[in-house]
């Protein structure tokens, strides 16, 4: 994937895979103030509960994960070091995303279902560069349509941010599709984009 300068700071996106495994545990860490979830959210079954699990259990289901073939994401390096996680695949396959949002199965239907920067990388143009590029891998591995989810809302603190900020999608290209006012879908379609 792509490798370029930013503030003249080295800056890779790179697919999660099994040479990458300890990287995604380096980034979701108590020292960057994620290491609870292990992006496990939309894995678990339902809602009820969640706030009572362990981050042992979470890094369990995500380890579980990991051991199957299940690299469902994009790790986004500054300078070397882990800083950004995007997590990316078929919508279809998180039962309880497809559930909460009452979709319609689709399989030609990608979702980014997370997004995450450390906190000291925030506020650099970082998120913005790993969703393009992310965009850019999934047009090229023939990925014709992406869908996300958004909170909205006046009052959003960084942790109401875990689906990524609208604005971003939004200037990246995305439509609203089914607007709602606390969390609207959006779509791209990549069959329209050039990789």
């Amino acid at each position: 994937m792509a490798v370029s300068h930013l503030s003249n700071r080295l800056v890779e996106v790179r697919p999660l895979d099994a040479s990458r495994r300890a990287d995604f545990f380096r980034l979701h860490s108590d020292a960057n103030g994620c290491g609870w979830c292990f992006c496990t959210a939309w894995w678990v079954p339902g809602w009820d509960g969640w706030g009572d699990r362990t981050a042992e259990q979470n890094r369990i289901v995500r380890e579980s994960l990991l051991d199957r073939g299940e690299y469902d994401g994009y790790l986004l390096y500054v300078d070397a070091e882990p800083v950004g996680w995007c997590q990316a695949g078929p919508r279809d396959r998180l039962k309880k995303l497809v559930q909460q949002m009452n979709l319609a199965a689709r399989p030609d239907t990608w979702a980014i279902t997370c997004f995450q920067i450390v906190p000291k990388a925030r506020r650099q143009g970082f998120a913005a560069r790993l969703l393009a590029e992310v965009l850019r891998d999934l047009c090229r591995r023939g990925v014709q349509r992406v869908e996300v989810f958004p909170r909205r809302g006046d009052s959003l603190g960084v942790d109401d941010l875990w689906t990524g900020p609208e604005p971003m999608f939004r200037s990246a290209g995305f439509d609203v599709i089914r607007d709602d006012p606390k969390r609207p879908v959006l779509a791209i379609d990549l069959t329209l984009q050039s990789c």
